[in-house]
């Protein structure tokens, strides 16, 4: 775990941090010394759980449900964390679903539309309107950093009836890149994360059967499943580059699936 004097104070924002990988990514950041406004769709429980949490750490905390395939949600979220938290400093874009499984004969119009608005438009909209904060703690603060959720399936296509969600995060790790490039002039660093199995989330109990989990596993090096704390470790890692030297990477969570 970074030492919490390297997050001290630093602020940040989480999508969808308030359930599975961004709920254990918000719990560790706020463990780290961060200030965290948390949006969410549906877990408004959880969020309040956590703003206990940070009460008895004496961090900041916000949070606030919000549509980010919406343009306008995405612009209220961030105005909503940078009043509550006074700024930004980190971006941690967690945002996104594989919705359902189809195959390329089933995937209609619509289908491939919400699963790119919702892995792909929302990170750019809130990152957009992230920007300006983002770039003032780069210019004043020491620098800032920006941490994208991305899939092993953006790497190897993913298991069958993931098309659209594979392509999707394949752009998530393309954006992660191009991004790096345009907003390291101002301080900001953009790296990505690229989760393989983690068990113990709903997005694997709903769209993995355990047959499928036990093939998986089977099949790794390392010989187990992945879990949130794996993810939240390697969050907070790359959130705490926003004064380093790491940026448009994607560090491979996965067990050893991908060695690429």
């Amino acid at each position: 775990m970074i030492p919490p004097s390297k997050l001290h104070g630093k602020r940040a924002l989480v999508t969808a941090g308030a359930q599975g990988l961004g709920l254990a990514i918000s719990e560790a950041l706020l463990a780290a010394g961060c200030d965290v406004f948390v949006h969410y769709n549906s877990s408004g429980d959880a969020a309040a759980t956590l703003a206990k949490r940070a009460a008895e750490l004496g961090r900041t905390f916000g949070s606030a449900a919000a549509d980010l395939t919406s343009p306008a949600g995405c612009t209220e979220i961030v105005a909503a964390a940078s009043a509550t938290l006074g700024g930004l400093d980190i971006l941690i874009n967690n945002a996104g679903s594989l919705v359902a499984r189809h195959a390329l004969e089933d995937i209609d119009d619509a289908f491939w539309t919400q699963v790119t608005a919702l892995n792909v438009d929302s990170m750019m909209r809130v990152t957009r309107a992230a920007a300006p904060h983002l770039t003032a703690a780069g210019r004043t603060r020491g620098g800032a950093s920006i941490v994208n959720l991305s899939s092993l399936a953006g790497r190897k296509g993913g298991h069958p009836g993931s098309l659209a969600y594979a392509t999707a995060k394949g752009a998530v790790l393309t954006f992660t890149r191009a991004l790096a490039a345009e907003l390291g002039p101002r301080g900001i660093r953009v790296n990505a994360l690229a989760p393989g199995l983690i068990l113990g989330t709903a997005f694997h109990a709903t769209h993995t059967s355990d047959e499928a989990a036990r093939a998986t596993i089977a099949s790794l090096p390392l010989g187990r499943a992945g879990n949130p704390a794996d993810i939240a470790r390697a969050a907070v890692y790359l959130a705490s580059e926003f004064d380093g030297f790491i940026t448009g990477a994607t560090l491979d969570i996965n067990g050893g699936a991908w060695c690429g």
